[in-house]
C-alpha cells in the first residue's frame, strides 16, 4: 500500500506542476483574473495534498494501518473533488461545479483527521521495551 501512495503522490505532484505551468502560461490571457485565481487555488491545494499523500506513504512503510490507508484515499478523493471541480469551474465557467468543491474540502479534512487517528493508533499499538 505504501508504494501505491508513493506512486499516487508522485503522479499528483507532476500533474500539479504541469497544471500550474499551464495556468501560468496558457490560461493567463484566456481567463478572467477571478477564474485564473480559482484555477491557481486548485493547483495550490493539490500540491499541498501531494505532501499529505507522501506522508501517508511514508507512515505506511512503518506498518499497515487502516486509518492511514483511509487517510490516503480521503486525500486522493478530496484532491479530485476539490481541485478537480475548481479546474473545471475555471475552464468552463459553469458555476454549478462549485457545489462539488466543499465535498472535496470535507474529504481533505477527513484525510487529516484520519491521519491523526493513524498516528494516535500507532503510538499506542507499539510496545516499547
Amino acid at each position: 500500500m505504501d508504494k501505491l501512495f508513493f506512486l499516487i503522490g508522485a503522479l499528483s505532484g507532476a500533474l500539479a506542476v504541469g497544471l500550474g505551468a499551464f495556468g501560468a502560461h496558457a490560461l493567463r490571457a484566456r481567463l478572467t483574473p477571478e477564474l485564473l485565481a480559482t484555477f491557481e487555488t486548485g493547483v495550490r491545494y493539490q500540491m499541498y495534498h501531494v505532501f499529505a499523500i507522501l506522508i501517508v506513504a511514508l507512515a505506511l512503510t512503518r506498518g499497515s494501518s487502516t486509518w492511514l490507508a483511509l487517510a490516503g484515499w480521503a486525500f486522493l478523493l478530496g484532491t479530485i473533488l476539490f481541485s478537480g471541480s475548481l479546474y473545471l469551474l475555471a475552464l468552463t465557467g459553469i458555476r454549478l461545479l462549485g457545489v462539488i468543491t466543499p465535498l472535496g474540502g470535507i474529504a481533505l479534512i477527513a484525510g487529516w483527521l484520519l491521519l491523526a487517528l493513524g498516528a494516535w493508533q500507532s503510538q499506542y499499538s507499539t510496545i516499547h521495551y
